[in-house]
């Protein structure tokens, strides 16, 4: 179950399906770029794209201290699209975190193998749905001691809200909309400086029309794979 505080009141849902939109960039030169850093590290590139990989709802965690097995993972700040039980759509902040080894074995193993951090905080999405494009998504990670940007961008580079509605499989819609009680991670902008893990990962989606922002941070507690 998934707690938000919105403009409204709380929302609460129980999420019964989650998928992730891979390769959702707007612009085929950042979608590109997005596959040429992943190739860098190994991950053979799309069939097509967008592509949606399902994973289990139960990864989706609003925990600020997230257990993954391993130090080969990093996270990316994607806006998210949940639908409640009535099929209202909320925009939200969550992060698909990756073991980026696995990766480059088969991506949606690599998916479904890490907690899926999310915010805790909702806006309408009717209420931004016409300035969609200013919104600005950005995320931070700690490397060498230090806070770094590790990605900056408008939701201008990634496909509108329709377009990746209507290229939804079927089992994740309903009509033209996100089936109730259905997350959809929605795509992200590239790593600055390329893809690379850190214990610690802070991600913000900013709204400059209504002023204002979603936030959340999480820390990963590594585990040690058996000897």
């Amino acid at each position: 179950m998934l707690t938000f505080d919105t403009p409204e009141n709380a929302l609460t849902v129980t999420p019964q399906r989650l998928a992730i939109a891979g390769w959702a960039g707007r612009d085929q030169a950042n979608v590109q770029h997005h596959i040429d850093e992943l190739a860098a590290i190994g991950v053979k590139p799309p069939s097509s794209v967008p592509l949606f990989y399902r994973a289990s709802a139960q990864l989706l965690t609003q925990a600020e201290n997230v257990e993954m097995l391993g130090g080969d993972g990093s996270g990316e700040a994607e806006v998210c699209l949940v639908s409640d039980e009535d099929g209202r759509l909320w925009v939200t902040l969550a992060s698909d975190h990756t073991d980026r080894k696995l990766e480059a074995v088969g991506v949606a193993e690599s998916k479904q193998l890490c907690a899926k951090p999310v915010a805790r905080q909702a806006w309408p999405l009717a209420a931004i749905r016409e300035h969609w494009d200013a919104l600005e998504l950005a995320s931070e990670i700690e490397e060498n001691g230090q806070v770094v940007t590790y990605q900056q961008g408008t939701l201008a580079e990634l496909l509108d809200v329709d377009t990746l509605l209507a290229k939804l499989p079927a089992a994740l819609k309903q009509g033209e909309s996100l089936a109730p009680n259905t997350l959809l991670l929605c795509g992200t902008v590239p790593a600055i400086g390329g893809i690379r893990p850190s214990p610690r990962f802070s991600m913000t989606l900013t709204d400059p029309v209504l002023n204002r922002r979603l936030s959340h941070r999480y820390t990963v507690i590594e585990l040690e794979a058996a000897q």
